[in-house]
């Protein structure tokens, strides 16, 4: 029974997500349709169909699936502890020493190949 449950469902998925497809491409094809018509209202028209279409997207179980994850990360981002305003600065001028001090390396290690390739060449 569970099974031609989630066939079901599966199947209505497989539909929601060719209607919001669908959906997507009326929007497109109505944008360059209506190219007589002000860009403003084509553009809130072309966002207003994304949008219907996102939502019949979003009843998929995948849809729910991916605001579940949503949902979760949002929670773990909260969780995190950020650096203070101290800690930022001196990472920051830490990744800008070792920055300059490997490109230095790299134009001087540059230059003694560019003089022995000189003196091999002649």
């Amino acid at each position: 029974m569970a099974e031609s449950t989630e066939q079901m469902g599966s199947g209505i998925d497989i539909v929601k997500l060719g209607v919001a497809t669908l959906v997507i491409i009326a929007a497109i094809a109505g944008f360059y349709h209506f190219a007589e018509q002000p860009q403003l209202y084509r553009v809130l028209g072309l966002l207003v169909l994304v949008i219907a279409a996102a939502g019949i997207a979003l009843t998929t179980a995948k849809g729910r699936a991916l605001t579940g994850f949503m949902r979760t990360s949002r929670t773990e981002v909260r969780k995190m502890v950020w650096p203070t305003r101290a800690e930022t600065i001196q990472t920051t001028g830490v990744v800008v020493v070792v920055v300059l001090l490997v490109g230095v390396f790299l134009w001087l290690l540059d230059m003694l190949l560019g003089w022995l390739m000189q003196l091999v060449i002649g």
